[in-house]
């Protein structure tokens, strides 16, 4: 079983840059890919960014693209979502997720709020 923890998440002013955190732990045997989701109160998640679990090929939503860049520290066992510009749209609740042994993305972190002030 693959645990996902998030961190990194706070209140920041628009214009500003967060850095979020996942920390991956457990069996990570069989993970095709990891993202990114944000959910906004009320609202179905919905995806931000992802990676395959090579690293070798990225994905972006088109809201957050040229802003925000997913990335990965394979000895540390970390996922990172570096957020640059941000906007008070791009306040939400936000997910760390793995795809493991499954095309969909099937395995959940608690999430972590952002907020971003105009």
């Amino acid at each position: 079983q693959v645990q996902l923890v998030e961190s990194g998440g706070g209140l920041v002013q628009a214009g500003g840059s967060l850095r979020l955190s996942c920390a991956t732990s457990g069996r990570t045997f069989g993970t095709y890919r990891m993202g990114w989701f944000r959910q906004y109160p009320g609202k179905d998640r919905e995806f931000v960014a992802g990676m395959s679990w090579s690293g070798g090929s990225t994905l972006y939503s088109d809201s957050v693209k040229g802003r925000f860049t997913i990335s990965r520290d394979n000895a540390k066992n970390m996922v990172f979502l570096q957020m640059n510009s941000l906007k008070p749209e791009d306040t939400a609740v936000y997910y760390c997720s793995a795809a493991i042994r499954s095309s969909m993305y099937n395995t959940w972190g608690q999430g972590t709020q952002v907020t971003v002030s105009s």
